[in-house]
């Protein structure tokens, strides 16, 4: 990768990431364990797996890098553990739709914390990309905006402000490896999600769903993710998740059949051409 520009590097991990996580709904979808089964899972499978490739790769050195994250290490520790629970709890209070239309407004709730912290203004592509992304994300959700509680879209929105601050973390951590921080955040949700869990038993097929999406469409995106951010702009890393947007209801579709809306194809269409054309330029420009 050393050949790489910043820009590509951090737009093929970025890519790589969602491209492992559009699955995951349809393996939660395909999974008959309980919500806190399932975010306990998400917990504990992950942590130990990168916990074991981290001290294989750097042994104890990280334990040393985790020390030196410092206070981004523990803020991103936070807004890790806080995400990863919020995001399963808003989609069993609401309708997977509309916590998926609050966490597409993580690239804009990113350019804005980067801008004001961080001092990176994004440029005119960037918040022309963010803006026709939203617009279409809200239009493919239009119809199930209106139903749905306003409990579980508070927490689909702090989910999305929780990437946001995750991503914007790192960016300013450039020179810190902050994974390890995100293996304890897997820790701590695991242990959040024992207080109530009523059963740990995986049975039938979930004895092969559960692990695989545990370690596929989360253990491996999360490494990515927090490497990502370190190379390309917060928001740009963000506008990236909204692929899972568009593909994630696919897989469901051509698994088990549940049609994707004329809306969500129109929509899907738009926030694709998007993200590439961005992607595009911004790669050709670097």
């Amino acid at each position: 990768m050393r050949s790489f520009s910043d820009q590509q590097k951090g737009s093929l991990l970025a890519f790589v990431a969602v491209m492992f996580i559009t699955p995951d709904s349809l393996f939660i979808r395909l999974s008959s364990v309980d919500t806190w089964g399932l975010v306990f899972y998400r917990g504990i499978i992950p942590f130990f797996t990168v916990l074991v490739g981290m001290l294989i790769i750097y042994k104890l050195n990280f334990f040393k890098m985790l020390l030196n994250s410092g206070h981004h290490g523990l803020i991103y520790v936070i807004t890790f553990s806080i995400t990863n629970v919020t995001f399963v709890v808003s989609i069993q209070n609401t309708n997977v739709a509309n916590t998926l239309v609050m966490i597409a407004m993580a690239p804009m709730l990113s350019a804005i914390l980067g801008a004001i912290f961080l001092k990176e203004m994004p440029d005119k592509k960037t918040w022309i990309a963010i803006a026709i992304t939203f617009i279409s994300a809200v239009y493919i959700f239009y119809d199930s905006l209106q139903i749905g509680s306003i409990y579980g879209d508070i927490l689909g929105f702090i989910t999305a402000l929780g990437l946001a601050v995750g991503a914007v973390t790192i960016r300013s951590a450039k020179n810190k490896n902050l994974v390890p921080a995100a293996v304890i955040g897997k820790l701590f949700v695991a242990i959040f999600a024992m207080f109530f869990i009523e059963s740990y038993l995986l049975a039938d097929l979930d004895l092969f769903i559960v692990p695989l999406m545990c370690i596929m469409c989360v253990a491996i995106p999360f490494v990515l993710v927090t490497i990502a951010p370190r190379f390309i702009p917060a928001e740009e890393v963000n506008l990236f998740f909204l692929l899972e947007t568009i593909i994630g209801p696919f897989w469901v579709w051509m698994v088990i059949k549940e049609q994707p809306s004329l809306e969500t194809i129109q929509g899907g269409i738009v926030i694709i051409l998007t993200i590439a054309i961005h992607s595009f330029l911004k790669l050709k420009k670097s």
